[in-house]
């Protein structure tokens, strides 16, 4: 029975896109990652809760093929926002998120980030330097 399910959630995971904008943040290679832990002797796998099993991947199923979009339509696909689903996806997007955190920094961690030396090493000779300079 280890074998069928663990070959189920293989399907899944095939048919679960991964949005390669996320990086690190996707819930497609989420769900590969976890089902390889899950699963890590393949089919030989022994499942301690083989209930639990089941209704994680029936949910997981009905995420995947959109049970409750289509059980719930919306009569019109706006938001508050105004936004389509594309600009939400750029905004959502990884790199798009990183350029929001280095805006949003103030100009002195910037400075801090720029000249903080990278490594412990470093950090002892900048020290050193500071400490050795004659004073006035």
């Amino acid at each position: 029975m280890a074998a069928s399910r663990y070959r189920r959630f293989l399907k899944l995971c095939e048919e679960w896109p991964v949005d390669e904008t996320k990086r690190g943040r996707d819930l497609g290679a989420y769900l590969r990652q976890r089902v390889a832990q899950a699963f890590r002797e393949g089919e030989n796998t022994q499942i301690a809760e083989p209930e639990a099993c089941d209704q994680m991947y029936e949910s997981l199923a009905r995420l995947h093929s959109n049970y409750y979009k289509h059980k719930y339509p919306r009569p019109r696909d706006t938001t508050f926002s105004g936004l389509s689903v594309e600009e939400y996806k750029l905004i959502l997007s990884t790199d798009t998120l990183e350029e929001f955190k280095e805006m949003n920094k103030g100009m002195w961690k910037k400075l801090q980030e720029k000249f903080a030396p990278k490594s412990p090493e470093e950090k002892h000779k900048t020290w050193a330097r500071v400490l050795s300079r004659p004073r006035t």
